[in-house]
This record gives C-alpha cells, sequence and structure tokens, in this order.
C-alpha cells in the first residue's frame, strides 16, 4: 500500500493529467473535421481506405491513449502495484496495436511509406509505449522518477498526434484540391 508521503505525488500531477486530457480529447474531436476532408477526394477507394487505416486511425488512437492514461492517473490508487500493472497492459497493447499500423502501412497500394513516415507513425509512437513500459516496472521502487517517464510518454505521444494530423490535414486538402481541378479541366 503506499506510503502518505506518496500520496501526494499523483495528486500533484492531476493539472498536467488535466491538460492532456483535455487536449487528447479535443484533438480526438477535431480528427472528424478531418474525415470530412476525405469524403471529397476522388480516388480509388481501396487506396483511400488503407491509408486511412495506416496514417488517420493511429492518429485518434494515440490521443485516445493520452485521454485513457489522463484518467487512468488521476484515479484515486491506493497502490502503486496495480496502477504499475495497468499502465504496463496499455504500453503492451499499444505496442501490439502498432504491429498492426505496420502491417497496413505495408500494404497501401501504390505508396512507397518514407522514412518520415516510419519515423512519425512507428518509431516515435513506439517510443512512447516502451517508455509507459518502462515506467510500469520503475512506479513501485521509484514512483516520482516513473510519472516524469509517463508525462513524457504522455506527451510525445500527443506532440506526434499532432504533427500526423497535420501531415493528414495537409496531404488530405492538396489530394482534395487536386481531385477538384481534375474536375474543371
Amino acid at each position: 500500500m503506499m506510503q502518505g508521503s506518496e500520496l501526494h505525488l499523483l495528486s500533484d500531477w492531476q493539472n498536467f493529467y488535466m491538460i492532456m486530457g483535455t487536449a487528447a480529447a479535443t484533438l480526438t474531436g477535431l480528427m472528424f473535421v478531418v474525415t470530412t476532408l476525405i469524403a471529397g477526394i476522388e480516388a480509388r477507394l481501396s487506396i483511400l481506405n488503407a491509408a486511412v487505416s495506416a496514417f488517420n486511425t493511429p492518429v485518434v488512437v494515440h490521443f485516445c491513449a493520452v485521454l485513457l492514461l489522463a484518467g487512468i492517473l488521476s484515479a484515486p490508487w491506493r497502490m502503486f502495484s496495480s496502477l504499475s500493472v495497468l499502465l504496463g497492459l496499455v504500453g503492451l497493447g499499444m505496442a501490439f496495436y502498432l504491429l498492426i499500423v505496420l502491417r497496413r502501412m505495408l500494404r497501401i497500394p501504390h505508396y512507397q511509406t518514407t522514412s518520415e513516415d516510419w519515423l512519425w507513425y512507428m518509431v516515435l509512437p513506439f517510443l512512447a509505449y516502451v517508455l509507459l513500459i518502462v515506467a510500469a516496472f520503475v512506479l513501485p521502487n521509484n514512483p516520482s522518477s516513473a510519472l516524469y517517464v509517463v508525462s513524457f510518454a504522455m506527451m510525445v505521444l500527443l506532440l506526434v498526434g499532432i504533427r500526423n494530423a497535420w501531415d493528414n490535414v495537409t496531404f488530405l486538402a492538396v489530394e482534395r484540391a487536386h481531385s477538384e481541378n481534375k474536375k474543371t479541366e
């Protein structure tokens, strides 16, 4: 059971979790706006669906992971061991999800994945989820350090999500403009 001196550690982070959760929830909602851009693009449906599954859906999943972590870490935990198990499961589950994303990225027809895509859509999210797993192991013995590791992982996921959302919006806007130009020609 947590000692009284350790109880304050989670509550000291409440503002951070509130900000991260709010940002993640808001950005998840804005991703629905991104999907409206897809509606106006005339492309082969199979290519578009594959690209959305590989690039757009993971952005929403990473935002939701940050929201989930903010909720988990805001709960009134009595023992760090329970929180540790849950953080480890989230990290493992999300690392497994990245294997699904990897498979989707490799199956996009007529698209060669760039090194930039690998970095932002695979490497950095994987690093964040590995950090969650590490934090899960460290938490029971060194909660202060573990909470910093978790916060770093959450920030990485949020920033990766923002960057990838921007990448998706820019790509879709250009594709939409290209599609509209083809109609007028």
